[in-house]
């Protein structure tokens, strides 16, 4: 018997939470920042030491077809949490500080859903859902449904050693000893150390490695003599120090007695960072391996991402997937394993992942979508079925790739007309050199109509942040 209906027979027996509260699992999402598809070492990177996650990976499920929801941080983080294809949101890029745009406050996300179940939520990290930070301005971690939260704005500044700009629950925290994802490793533990236990937990944690500005401690930096590059070494040891922030995260459950019932989920918010958007990504050698495009591309290389799924008695250990899965997916897999029913789905764009833990096919009803207007290369939109991934060029004219959204982009936005389209096999054709859209005018067709209609549904709605009142 599934959760969800397990639980409908005991709210029809009219038993109270407290009952089966115990057995439901708990989930931990790990998610890195700009970590490329090819950086860690059981995703084959020949040269960076990963060895925490190549245990999650043995005892777990490796997925190869890894998405985030977008190819740049924030709309790819609203995603996550809401499950919500970004644009429809009106997440549209990365959100400086002070920006108007942010997650409001009426989206339901992953965390207000578990947490009106009964679950426990913790938020550790980056958030970056928002402009105006820790401010009444705008909702904070603990309005969308976190019941404690320690996180920054955006980066952790003035660098991953030593951050003085967390914010725990409202209140500034100050200088921290230590490296970043150490730091944030360290209180999510202890948060699960003092957490209720008769209750079930939902935390997600946001390292910020390995985004710029990098550092690394030093003793991580000399194990990698052969590094030739500028900033090459400090970036491997930058990953090898979040791995093993993951390793002390591991530990904990471990000896909390909480991983035998603990799914926990790794990967990224998009793909690796290049060396030529700004002058302090000297250190950025992150690799996308033998995908195309890096972070801020909608080709592969900036959506595909690591991904690692743990849950011992669901999913086998030490096998691989290639089944196309979405950080848009986590929503409604935590729901179903909480057993939250989800009324309405009409604006979810994920779906539960349960089915595949359990050896079946995953069976979307929409294809895996992107957009982001302001990508390298005219690709700014895309969508996967099956082995299938259409891209739309842009005919807007030319918008700075990476630049942050700004007054004037929103009708550049909600107007953009889209003519040329590539078709690539992305099972057999990972690196999305053959363009065969010529060779498949069927399957463009299809493609095309479910591309351009989710297009027109996501803008519909979504608001111009410079215009209204938000």
């Amino acid at each position: 018997m599934r959760w969800s209906s397990f639980l409908l027979l005991l709210v029809l027996l009219g038993l109270p939470a407290s009952v089966w509260a115990d057995d439901r699992p708990n989930v931990l999402v790990i998610l890195c920042d700009d970590l490329g598809y090819g950086d860690l070492e059981c995703f084959g990177h020949p040269s960076i030491k990963t060895p925490h996650l190549n245990q999650l990976a043995a005892e777990g499920v490796r997925l190869t077809s890894c998405y985030s929801a977008a190819p740049v941080c924030s709309p790819s983080r609203a995603g996550l949490i809401t499950g919500q294809t970004p644009t429809q949101l009106g997440i549209y890029d990365w959100i400086p500080a002070g920006s108007p745009m942010h997650v409001q406050k009426q989206e339901a996300t992953v965390a207000k859903l578990l947490k009106d179940a009964g679950y426990q939520t913790g938020l550790f990290g980056k958030w970056h859902c928002n402009g105006k930070f820790n401010s009444p301005d705008q909702p904070q971690p603990g309005d969308m449904g976190f019941d404690y939260w320690f996180a920054t704005q955006n980066n952790a500044a003035p660098t991953h050693e030593n951050p003085n700009n967390f914010v725990r629950n409202g209140k500034e925290v100050g200088p921290t000893a230590g490296y970043s994802c150490q730091v944030v490793a360290g209180e999510a533990s202890k948060w699960l150390e003092q957490r209720d236990p008769a209750k079930p937990f939902f935390a997600l944690v946001t390292f910020h490695e390995p985004h710029e500005p990098i550092a690394s401690p030093a003793a991580l930096v000399e194990t990698y003599p052969d590094a030739d590059k500028k900033g090459e070494a400090l970036y491997y040891a930058n990953v090898t120090n979040m791995d093993r922030a993951v390793g002390s995260l591991m530990e904990t459950l471990k000896r909390l007695k909480l991983q035998d019932n603990t799914l926990v989920l790794f990967t990224s918010d998009n793909g690796p960072e290049t060396l030529d958007r700004y002058p302090n990504a000297w250190r950025s050698h992150g690799s996308s391996g033998p995908l195309r495009g890096m972070k801020l591309h909608i080709y592969e290389g900036g959506i595909r991402v690591p991904g690692i799924a743990r849950f011992p008695g669901h999913v086998p250990a030490g096998i691989e997937s290639d089944q196309p899965v979405c950080s848009l997916d986590i929503l409604p897999t935590c729901c179903e394993l909480a057993g939250v029913e989800l009324n309405d789905t009409s604006k979810l764009d994920g779906t539960s992942l349960v089915g595949m833990f359990e050896g079946k096919t995953i069976q979307r009803e929409k294809p895996l979508f992107w957009h982001y207007y302001r990508a390298y290369g005219d690709g700014k939109v895309a969508v996967r079925d099956g082995d299938w991934k259409l891209v739309a060029l842009w005919d807007q004219g030319e918008v700075k790739p990476g630049a942050a959204y700004k007054k004037g982009d929103y009708p550049l936005i909600a107007g953009a007309k889209f003519t040329k389209f590539e078709l690539y096999n992305v099972t057999e054709d990972i690196g999305e050199k053959e363009n065969v859209a010529s060779q498949q005018p069927q399957v463009v067709a299809r493609l095309r109509k479910a591309l351009l209609d989710k297009y027109a549904t996501a803008t519909a709605n979504a608001p111009d942040w410079f215009s209204e009142a938000k």
